[in-house]
């Protein structure tokens, strides 16, 4: 079996899923529009690959991604592992009335102007936020509901989010609970004040960045807590390491650069893209339980598991580790 299609447990549930799960934020237009027949088709390419692991939100496409994930999954026919998000409900407005929101948001092309994704927490956003997405997915359920970027409201996820998801859980509807974060920090508290099965944390354990092995890996472990590991290129530097590339979302900084450019030119030594060390890294620490990343194409999502199934030596990874381009694991 390919490493893409192994099949871990999530620790405190029941469910198994690949080691390399499929994200669909490309998938609902994130800076480039998706025809509903390419969704399609890479959402099916996976399945056919073994790919078992689908996450979603809301907020993807302001969602269409949930559209597209759930008919494609409705037509594979197979079995499969889905996660959504809650923490934003979907609502109507004019276009001007929206033409003010939209700054500090990711841009989604192809979506209904009139739909704006708004953070709601509350107990009644959370079961809204939970229906509709099971309506766009015609599913009947869902397997984990990830409470999604409460960075900065953390203390209200807690006191309000996850006692209607824990109600939820307790009563079967949904399996797992978890959040999907930015920030180790909030992360970390999210772990200690919550009883999650998972988190999704986006670009905090990368080639670039190792901060999460600091302390949230450490409380993830000891709670049993199952990691899954998103933005493993931080956005782009790391798929394609030039001056005008973006790290966390802004124009990449010479330093960062410079370590991006160092690190490919290790790695060449040994014939390894920068892309399948990035795409590989995560797994490498024993808290973490698979990799998400986002295809908005088939050409991409091929081009992922290639990276993902390559042998790596182990030479390569010592050699990263004693040059200090990256940290070595701590556990």
């Amino acid at each position: 079996m390919a490493r893409h299609s192994e099949l871990v447990k999530i620790p405190r549930i029941d469910r198994y899923v690949t080691k390399l799960a499929l994200g669909s934020a490309p998938l609902g237009g994130l800076f480039t529009e998706v025809t509903d027949a390419e969704a399609e088709a890479t959402v099916l390419t996976a399945v056919n690959s073994g790919i078992n692991f689908f996450d979603t939100a809301p907020l993807y496409g302001h969602g269409n991604a949930e559209k597209r994930v759930g008919a494609a999954l409705n037509k594979a026919n197979k079995p499969f592992v889905i996660s959504t998000k809650v923490g934003r409900v979907l609502q109507k407005f004019t276009p001007e009335e929206i033409a003010g929101k939209v700054a500090g948001l990711a841009g989604y092309v192809g979506v209904d102007p009139t739909i704006f994704p708004v953070f709601d927490f509350s107990k009644e956003g959370i079961v809204r936020s939970l229906e509709e997405s099971l309506t766009r997915l015609n599913l009947a359920s869902v397997d984990i509901a990830l409470i999604h970027d409460a960075d900065d409201q953390i203390d209200k996820a807690i006191a309000e989010s996850y006692p209607v998801l824990d109600e939820l859980r307790s009563n079967g509807v949904i399996k797992g609970i978890g959040v999907g974060l930015n920030y180790c920090s909030y992360a970390t508290k999210a772990v200690k004040e919550m009883d999650l099965d998972i988190i999704l944390i986006a670009g905090r354990y990368s080639l670039l960045d190792q901060s999460a092995q600091e302390e949230l890996f450490k409380e993830c472990i000891k709670k049993n807590t199952g990691v899954m590991v998103g933005g493993v290129y931080n956005s782009g530097v790391l798929a394609n390491p030039t001056p005008e590339s973006t790290y966390d979302y802004v124009k990449v900084k010479p330093e960062i650069l410079k370590r991006a450019l160092d690190i490919k030119k290790l790695l060449a030594d040994f014939h390894i893209p920068l892309t399948a060390a990035a795409i590989q890294f995560p797994l490498r620490h024993p808290a973490v339980t698979c990799v998400v990343t986002g295809s908005r194409s088939v050409k991409e999502l091929t081009s992922n598991i290639s990276d993902f199934d390559m042998d790596m030596p182990e030479a390569a990874w010592n050699a990263l580790e004693e040059s200090g381009l990256i940290n070595r694991i701590e556990i």
